[in-house]
């Protein structure tokens, strides 16, 4: 699903269209932390992984380019806690 996951900078979010729908991950990115603040995938492509694709979207940027991450938002929160292979990059709010 993360193939066709984009970094928005401009917009300070990763995204993806599925079936014309727009699914989002918002973020924060200051001083090398991103900080996921909001993940959002409408209830028309709901239950599709793809609020996990936007998420490991989001966690491989930062592993390539050396950032921490907080999982601000509850479904970022939880998805790594299913992923303990990205807990390093986990940075205390």
């Amino acid at each position: 699903m993360t193939e066709n996951v984009i970094r928005n900078n401009a917009a300070s979010r990763f995204e993806t269209t599925v079936d014309g729908v727009l699914c989002v991950l918002d973020y924060r990115l200051d001083d090398g932390v991103l900080t996921i603040t909001h993940t959002s995938v409408p209830d028309d492509v709901g239950g599709r992984g793809i609020a996990g694709g936007l998420v490991t979207a989001a966690f491989d940027t930062a592993r390539r380019e050396k950032w921490r991450v907080v999982p601000a938002c509850s479904y970022a929160e939880a998805w790594v806690a299913k992923h303990p292979d990205y807990s390093d990059l986990v940075s205390a709010r």
